[in-house]
């Protein structure tokens, strides 16, 4: 017989599911994982893996025609955009395989189908509407991840409006394309099809993009990307869209004013949604808010012996928090001691866009409200060698300090390669570091993380090349 009983089950095999899993393996304890779809889970099969590699193919697009500036010659250029999403498409298949394979030989024992709670300590796996297995496990460790937010009245139907998943695999690329939502996700299409030729128009409720980022960062990044060709509107919503024939009409309201757009797609990127339905969650003691389950320290819910991890739970929502999360879990789970729970002021973000975007810690406006007395330092690319070197002069590195205690508050990023670089502040912050050991730390030159320095320099008056 199949074996039934287990010492943790993940419901979930994304980047926290699998991870978890892995790790849970790792430490003894027999494991498994329900999974209804792909492992990998979203980020690999249809979020960050290709995306990533749609935009460094408009990197490197974008590169080519520039040639001339590097004293390169070259012909007449173009793309095959059914070769530009195979390659996405092979890259995450590879992945998804190597997950499998990571899996089986941890020991990790995979179900397919859908699993859900089904009683103290137990759950059922199900599949095209059957019963194919029913479980137990002290140990079970939601982590069924979440689902793109819909808006009433601009309902995807995989033609005329999208999701990321039909903006992932498009057949053509549109015209004009309208994106409504400029958080890392929208931003990032916009910044796709910006450069493969479409006429991007990009919408924002809130005052500014990239809502989550460092306004000063996000002022520079609109500049950049209005600069090629990006039209946005903050502050600003999408009332209606009509559909006709090979088209969308939207109607958007600004500040009072209505203005009527015809594009051809348009692609939702709104935030998202928790996956708490059909997961057994009725008669138990977890708690739901707006969408996505309440946890503890630990990840921990209200009910006993019932943990959740990543996108299903709370914000941020980005893999390598969900991989983090599992980690901690399952560590508490086996009962490791000095397991740390997780500060999100030392978790990094990342927006791939052209011009690229990264963050750890509090923005400026933060630190202030916080009650902190900030110093901020700040270096742009147009002041470094190697950035003078490689053509890409775009872009600042900020830095801020508690003034009193020389804390390391956050570093917020613009320009080539910080998605890299923001790895240092990481761990800067994670070291609970000061400006003192900044200020002493050796960086190597010719380097874009040069900048990092001399942006903690320029906060205590002591920046050298500007």
């Amino acid at each position: 017989m199949a074996k039934t009983s287990f010492d943790a089950i993940f419901l979930g095999g994304g980047p926290g599911g699998y991870v978890g899993a892995i790790r849970a393996a790792q430490l003894g304890l027999d494991t498994a994982v329900i999974e209804k779809d792909k492992l990998g889970g979203i980020c690999l099969n249809w979020g960050c893996i290709p995306t990533k590699t749609l935009l460094r193919t408009a990197e490197l697009y974008t590169n080519i025609k520039q040639a001339e500036d590097f004293g390169l010659q070259v012909g007449e250029i173009s793309f095959d955009i059914a070769k530009v999403v195979e390659r996405s498409r092979r890259v995450s298949r590879k992945l998804n395989s190597g997950v499998k394979h990571l899996l089986k030989k941890n020991g990790v024992v995979v179900f397919e189908g859908q699993g859900s709670l089904n009683g103290k300590h137990k759950v059922r796996v199900t599949n095209n509407g059957s019963i194919t297995a029913d479980l137990t496990s002290q140990n079970v460790i939601l982590a069924t991840g979440a689902r793109p937010r819909r808006l009433p009245g601009i309902e995807p139907d995989g033609e005329l409006v999208w999701t990321y998943k039909e903006a992932m695999i498009p057949k053509t690329i549109p015209k004009s394309l309208l994106v409504i939502g400029s958080g890392a996700i929208g931003i990032e299409f916009a910044s796709f099809y910006n450069a493969l030729g479409a006429q991007v128009t990009v919408v924002e409720m809130l005052d500014h993009v990239l809502p989550l980022e460092d306004r000063e960062i996000s002022e520079l990044a609109r500049k950049s990307f209005e600069k090629k060709g990006i039209t946005i509107y903050t502050g600003a919503s999408v009332s209606q869209v009509k559909k006709e024939k090979g088209r969308v009409i939207a109607t958007l309201e600004e500040e009072g004013n209505t203005k009527t757009l015809q594009i051809e797609r348009v692609v939702l990127a709104v935030g998202i949604v928790g996956n708490v339905e059909d997961i057994g969650l009725t008669n138990t003691n977890i708690k739901v808010d707006k969408s996505h389950v309440v946890t503890g320290s630990y990840c921990e819910t209200g009910e006993p012996g019932v943990y959740a991890i990543g996108d299903l739970t709370g914000p941020p929502w980005l893999a390598h928090k969900a991989s983090h999360e599992a980690v901690i879990c399952v560590e508490k789970i086996a009962g490791l001691k000095d397991v740390q729970p997780l500060d999100s002021t030392r978790i990094p973000g990342c927006t791939y866009s052209n011009p690229q975007i990264a963050s750890v810690g509090l923005t400026e406006e933060a630190a202030r409200e916080a009650g902190h007395e900030v110093k901020v330092g700040r270096f742009p690319f147009a002041g470094n060698g190697k950035a003078m070197a490689i053509g890409e002069v775009e872009g600042l590195v900020k830095t801020v300090f508690d003034t009193k205690t020389g804390e390391f508050l956050g570093a917020h990023m613009l320009g080539a390669e910080v998605t890299e670089l923001i790895q240092g502040y990481s761990i800067a912050k994670t070291l609970e570091t000061t400006e003192k050991e900044l200020l002493h730390a050796v960086f190597p030159h010719p380097t874009l993380s040069e900048m990092m320095h001399e942006a903690v320099l320029d906060a205590y008056d002591r920046a050298v090349h500007i």
